[in-house]
């Protein structure tokens, strides 16, 4: 049996090198011609504890993980205990032979395949920790996958290991396609290659983000490791000689945004990726870039709080934190990406935003699409549509031709000050963190204090013009419209998909990428139509339809809230729409 889609688990404890596997395997798949989402879930502690990573197959593209399972991998027992009953029927657990299975996780309706991981693993690979690649193996086995694109993966990950591990990991794998033989009758589900298929990404919100902010300019990047927004750092390390990027692994958060910010002052264009707890720490570093209106950029990829909270769990409950973080007013960015493509896009126009206004510009992902990972087309990222727009930025030769005193933060109709960087003797001008005058002297004059407000204020008209209305997706006349922002993108378009298919005209969705300026103009036109309206967001009260609503005073007619530090799927969407919209 071929279905639409078919999800793989593997899982154990932390130390068995789940995730690493998972996107390995992930990465063969699509090389294989076939579309991934891939998902890790993982305790936040370095070993113990029960892992997994879900890996959702399909001939046509993916949006979403889902929850029916329909293989499982088990590299301890704790796997089979939390996982069997996940399994559909017609699928499979496969186990290590050397655990005894307790009669009561037996299914009837379930294949269970022992294979003797352990010792296959050691046998042919030297090491019983490769039995994470002998599993995969099997699945490879079990599904009917060509393991040649298995095989090429893993050439290029050990490779520079040299030829002895590239051996030891080709042989293990083989080992596991061939246990797998045995049990492929038992087994109901089968994704086969599809050879001669167009190369394709498959890459997270974190890398497609890094790869955008790259594209746009970024040449520094400072911060202090958060989950889930570490990855970004990461990238930019391991990136950073090639392109010339200064990365700077701060001691702590407040010293990492006041590096940008120093970054950003002298003409580098900057950025601090983080998470929540840490732009906590940023916050009053935040107004200092906005009264000193300096174009920073700060990425915080979400995770449940407050405090620690669940720190490798995902949640939507920093947006209207991000958007009156710190003390008095300013204006700033606030976009929201919901799918790998958008995270590119905004990566790379949010720092033309941020000079082109000279002011802060924050991007807010979140665990599920910062680490989730998708495959997507070649052109996916559109490297061609890339522009540097750097805004009322004085070239050199203006600076040198300059006649009159240069104003920093002159008053003017837009609220947009000409901008020299530092450096220019034409250009000698002070800037802090008080109030100042037009050329950054400090003032407590109420007069020029109200001119200056009223000068970063004017930003706002030019800034709301940038701000791109909410994406359709769905047919026009129906009877539900979702609305969501950043990553519930994925699983409510599926879910709006299969509603439609039951009953034509059943639901819409718009998806909101810009929070601040909010589309006003362009909500009220979209939501004219628009017969009864679901928020869908994961937190606990509802910052979008509160926002929604201060924005347009339009008030949603329901919300589909989730708090559980787990992701929405297209099966809970519709579950709760059927239990709690009737």
């Amino acid at each position: 049996m071929s279905p639409d889609s078919l999800t793989i688990r593997i899982g154990g404890e932390a130390g068995m090198g789940l995730e690493s596997s998972g996107a390995g395997f992930s990465k063969a798949l699509t090389r294989g011609g076939l579309y991934v989402f891939g998902l890790p879930d993982y305790y936040s502690r370095i070993r113990g504890g029960h892992n997994f990573y879900s890996i959702r197959i399909a001939r046509q593209p993916l949006y979403s993980h889902a929850e029916p399972v329909h293989l499982v991998l088990a590299l301890d027992l704790e796997t089979v205990h939390r996982h069997v009953e996940s399994i559909v029927p017609g699928g499979g657990i496969v186990y290590d032979s050397k655990e005894e299975l307790p009669d009561e996780l037996r299914r009837a309706d379930v294949g269970f395949f022992p294979i003797p991981l352990t010792r296959l693993a050691e046998e042919t690979g030297g090491r019983d920790v490769m039995r994470n690649t002998l599993a995969l193996g099997a699945a490879a086995g079990l599904i009917g996958f060509d393991p040649a694109y298995v095989e090429s993966v893993i050439r290029d990950n050990f490779g520079r290991k040299g030829d002895a591990v590239v051996d030891a990991n080709l042989r293990v794998a083989q080992a596991g396609f061939e246990a797998a033989e045995p049990f492929k009758a038992d087994f109901a589900f089968r994704m086969e290659a599809v050879p001669n298929s167009p190369p394709r990404l498959i890459l997270n919100g974190n890398d497609a983000f890094a790869l955008g902010a790259l594209a746009g300019g970024c040449r520094f990047v400072s911060a202090y490791p958060m989950t889930p927004g570490s990855p970004v750092l990461h990238w930019f390390a391991a990136h950073a000689a090639e392109y010339g990027v200064v990365t700077k692994h701060a001691e702590d958060e407040i010293a990492a945004i006041n590096m940008a910010i120093g970054a950003a002052h002298v003409g580098a264009r900057a950025l601090v990726p983080t998470s929540g707890g840490g732009f906590s720490l940023m916050v009053e570093a935040t107004g200092l870039a906005g009264i000193t209106e300096t174009p920073v950029v700060i990425y915080n990829a979400q995770r449940p709080g407050p405090a620690t909270g669940l720190p490798t769990r995902t949640e939507q409950a920093d947006l209207l934190f991000m958007l009156h973080a710190s003390q008095g007013e300013f204006p700033r960015f606030l976009f929201a990406p919901g799918t790998v493509e958008e995270s590119f896009r905004i990566g790379w126009q949010v720092f033309n935003l941020a000079e082109r206004y000279q002011t802060p510009a924050m991007v807010l992902s979140d665990h599920y699409l910062a680490v989730g990972y998708r495959t997507v087309e070649a052109d996916a990222l559109d490297f061609d549509a890339v522009t540097i727009d750097r805004g009322e930025l004085l070239t050199q030769e203006a600076l040198d031709s300059l006649q009159e005193p240069y104003l920093r933060y002159k008053i003017t109709e837009s609220g947009v000050s000409p901008r020299a960087l530092p450096g220019h003797p034409n250009a000698i001008w002070v800037s802090s963190s008080n109030e100042h005058y037009e050329s950054g002297a400090i003032t407590e004059e109420a007069d020029m204090r109200a001119a200056q407000v009223d000068k970063r204020g004017r930003k706002l008209a030019g800034m709301a013009r940038e701000a791109p209305g909410p994406i359709a997706y769905g047919p026009e006349d129906v009877e539900i419209t979702f609305l969501c922002w950043g990553s519930t993108q994925g699983p409510l378009r599926e879910a709006v998909d299969r509603l439609n298919a039951e009953k034509a005209g059943r639901a819409n969705m718009l998806h909101f990428a810009s929070l601040h300026p909010f589309p006003v103009k362009a909500t009220e036109q979209a939501l004219a139509k628009a017969k009864r309206t679901i928020v869908v967001e994961g937190n606990s009260t509802g910052q979008f339809a509160t926002l929604l609503r201060t924005r347009t005073g339009r008030a949603a007619d329901g919300t589909m809230l989730k708090y559980d530090g787990r992701a929405f799927t297209p099966e809970y969407v519709i579950r709760k729409l059927d239990t709690d919209f009737h």
